[in-house]
């Protein structure tokens, strides 16, 4: 069974992997010396998907039992199995009663560690058929550098952990310019390139050290160079699908839209973002995307138009704008220069309260099906609202 050990007592830990090495009954995918914070270990049981936990329940107990309920709050729960020093009744039944399925102790015998898990096993036998549904993936994209697709990328993320509060990965993908990390202040990484390029194994350890936990939302950063331009289709299939069986939305930054991965990430993903301004060098390179992507059978029900900063004394309507791009718009977003720029000084999301963080905030909550209007009066509703409304 797939598991993860948390042990403060390093004497007992290494005297459980010993043990679990020779039975073979366990396969310990990571190891953690601490008792995690909560965010930490909701975190390391999202990417690493254990069958059990095995729990040092002796070091601390209050901190245990906190740990316990934790895991037991997890989708699919995560079953534990305490572990204490020595034969201690009272530990045992203590640990028992904080929920823990089981509990060994040295020398951790092969034969109770097999008992443990095939009880383990028969109450999980319910919970594979029901799986969960993969999740959404989303891919932004600008027709021109410099059009704003990264700011937008990367507030809708945000937007969509703040009104879900479901589990939500945003992807750097554009290593020219990393403009995300960036945004977050996160220093560039290799680790991302050699995933998808180097072919290191796409599992739970190698995500839990790519990953960057950025206000609620995991984030890939951009490798300091184009290396991603190398990536191979199958592979960056097999990269989406993953990330679609680990959460809920899938949040992807990339390059313009003439750039081979690009055109890779809109095959893949559920819809995609084109994101032009209503300046003339952006629409004609607009035009020029919506007749690229026709020819290679990308069609509108591939993607969406999105209009960024306007307001700014623009020649043209959005309905001009439309015939000139010959494909409609279905979303726009207002020029805020001020909380734009505060939000690159602090390093943080934008403030709903702002004329840019509102729009974006009622974008995500319309893509997640959230009525933001009852939000406001009495927490969240999910509805049947269209995904976007038409802009005028």
């Amino acid at each position: 069974m797939a598991a993860l050990l948390i042990a403060p007592d390093r004497t007992l830990a290494e005297t459980l992997a010993e043990s679990v090495r020779r039975s073979g009954v366990f396969q310990i995918l990571a190891e953690l010396r601490t008792y995690p914070p909560r965010p930490t270990l909701e975190i390391r049981v999202r990417q690493l998907a254990p069958e059990v936990a095995l729990l040092d329940v002796s070091s601390d107990f209050q901190s245990a039992a906190e740990l316990i309920r934790t895991l037991a709050q997890a989708r699919p729960p995560v079953h534990v199995i305490g572990i204490g020093a020595r034969n201690d009744p009272d530990l045992v039944v203590a640990a028992l009663r904080a929920g823990a399925s089981e509990f060994l102790y040295p020398p951790f015998d092969p034969r109770a560690q097999r008992e443990a898990a095939t009880r383990i096993r028969r109450l999980r036998r319910p919970e594979p058929t029901a799986s969960r549904e993969p999740g959404r993936l989303l891919m932004f994209a600008s027709v021109k550098p410099g059009s704003g697709a990264s700011t937008l990328a990367s507030q809708t993320a945000f937007a969509l952990e703040r009104l879900t509060r479901q589990r939500v990965l945003l992807a750097d993908l554009d290593g020219m310019s990393g403009t995300v990390s960036f945004y977050l202040k996160l220093e560039a990484s290799r680790s991302l390139e050699q995933l998808l390029v180097g072919g290191r194994a796409l599992e739970g350890s190698n995500w839990t050290s790519l990953v960057e936990r950025v206000h609620g939302v995991d984030v890939l950063p951009a490798p300091p160079g184009p290396g991603l331009e190398l990536v191979e289709p199958a592979r960056f299939h097999e990269f989406c699908e993953y990330a679609r069986r680990c959460y809920d939305w899938i949040v992807l930054d990339l390059p313009s839209i003439f750039h081979a991965l690009s055109l890779l990430g809109l095959a893949e993903c559920d819809t995609g973002f084109l994101v032009t301004t209503l300046e003339l060098a952006s629409l004609h390179l607009a035009r020029k995307a919506v007749r690229l992507l026709g020819h290679l059978g990308l069609g509108p029900e591939r993607y969406q138009v999105l209009v960024n900063r306007t307001g700014r004394g623009d020649g043209l309507g959005l309905s001009d704008m439309e015939k000139v791009i010959q494909c409609p718009a279905r979303a726009s977003f207002p020029s805020d220069e001020i909380s734009v720029e505060r939000m690159l000084t602090l390093g943080q999301p934008l403030d709903a309260a702002s004329p840019l963080g509102g729009s974006i905030e009622e974008f995500a909550g319309r893509l997640a099906g959230v009525a933001q209007g009852d939000k406001k009066r009495s927490g969240l509703i999910f509805g049947a609202l269209p995904v976007f409304s038409e802009s005028s």
